[in-house]
């Protein structure tokens, strides 16, 4: 038996969930794995509020760096948030030849390079399953069971929060601001909620996504994102008739060579089984030129769920600690290419859905179709227009001819 101790940076939900499902599970792992985890010292601002489960005096500090440069704690899991002090924490960590295990998205996103450049620099890992889709082991089906396959496109509903308003709109006929409200009283959404509403909680996760699919780091600004807020009722009440639900998407794809990327709220099929994703759950769907389709579903956020995931993360670094592995798959899959090229925003082809509150859909049309853009069906009685295939930059030149005209993006899963 092998043992790897442990010190954890944020005792908020996730760092509870993690230190809960050690005491819970940990002599179940040690049975499976030959390693026993010891939670040495867990650092937060806060060590006096009760997270429901108890820990050995002395465990608790306020000191976060005493708890990194510690010598006897071999891993470090970041959990205290933010992408300023958990940065510094995170490369000082690195520095010293420590794994980190992070479920911070938003770091990773800003400044995922230069962690994953320390990491190998150092002959360290840096471990991040929870940053995406919290217990759903997508990224880690994209290092092991799909490692011998090119990703052609990945499809993600990866916001519960967005997730969960869009279902119960769909259920209940309520405006978005009543069930936002709600989301905020559950405890679902922030406050204020602009990271999850307005997509920006989404690219993140699709950028680190990206990134480990095509093998470099993806800026957020190559990821362009819109988000729900404000969606009206009418919009979910007429994808319904028309054979769709509205979920918020990451989109990303391997086009001829180029990464593309967006996320934006679109009208899916309901015969896709990514449609039928409800209330705060997550699921990404990945196809492979070998494998093909594949979907990966489950809870997205939550203390356990999220610490679940963290923990996974934890014995992966203490195996290839033990194993003296170096630099470990999770950062070789993110530096295999110097660059990579972006497929521009304007050239991107869809199909949307188009619903004009004032205009003439005979004049509307005849706009659309001065642009280049082919009409698929025209729904009168919803004044709705659903497009052929056109580029993004059609559209927008389109559209600011129409005025008020709604848009959604429509996917077929071609």
């Amino acid at each position: 038996m092998k043992e790897i101790r442990i010190g954890i940076l944020g005792f908020g939900t996730v760092g509870a969930g993690v230190v809960e499902g050690i005491q819970k599970n940990g002599t179940l792992m040690a049975g499976r794995t030959g390693i026993h985890l010891v939670v040495e010292k867990i650092a937060d601002l806060d060590i006096t509020t009760d997270r429901g489960i108890a820990v050995p005096d002395g465990v608790l500090t306020t000191d976060a760096m005493s708890v990194i440069n510690d010598p006897s704690i071999d891993v470090i899991v970041e959990l205290v948030g933010g992408t300023t002090i958990a940065r510094t924490f995170t490369l000082e960590a690195l520095k010293l030849g420590k794994p980190v295990i992070t479920a911070n998205k938003a770091l990773l996103a800003d400044h995922g390079e230069e962690i994953y450049k320390t990491a190998r620099e150092h002959h360290t890992g840096i471990y991040y399953e929870a940053a995406v889709g919290g217990g759903i082991p997508v990224l880690r089906s994209q290092r092991d069971g799909l490692v011998g396959n090119r990703i052609e496109s990945i499809y993600g509903i990866l916001n519960g929060t967005c997730n969960y308003i869009l279902t119960r709109m769909e259920r209940e006929g309520l405006p978005f601001d009543s069930i936002l409200a709600d989301a905020q009283a559950l405890g679902y959404a922030e406050t204020p909620p602009d990271l999850d509403i307005d997509g920006i909680d989404t690219a993140h996760k699709a950028v680190v996504l990206a990134s480990m699919a095509y093998g470099a780091p993806v800026p957020m600004e190559a990821c362009p994102a819109k988000g729900i807020r404000g969606l009206a009722e009418s919009e979910i009440e007429n994808a319904d008739a028309l054979g769709y639900r509205i979920k918020l998407l990451a989109i990303i794809k391997d086009n001829a060579g180029e990464v593309e990327l967006s996320v934006e709220p679109t009208l899916v099929p309901k015969t896709h089984m990514i449609s039928s994703v409800s209330d705060s759950f997550n699921a990404v769907f990945v196809k492979g030129d070998i494998v093909d389709d594949t979907m990966y579903y489950g809870r997205g956020a939550g203390r356990l769920p999220t610490g679940s995931a963290v923990i996974g993360d934890i014995m992966e670094a203490a195996a290839d600690k033990l194993h003296n592995v170096g630099t470990p798959v999770s950062v070789t899959m993110m530096l295999q290419r110097d660059t990579l090229d972006y497929y521009p925003e304007g050239n991107i082809e869809k199909r949307c859905y188009l619903r004009f509150p004032q205009a003439n859909l005979k004049a509307a049309a005849e706009v659309l179709e001065k642009h280049g853009i082919g009409i698929a069906s025209v729904e009168e009685s919803f004044s709705v227009i659903l497009t052929q295939r056109a580029k993004e930059s059609a559209f927008v030149a389109a559209m600011a001819e129409l005025g008020d005209a709604i848009r959604l993006r429509l996917e077929d899963f071609e």
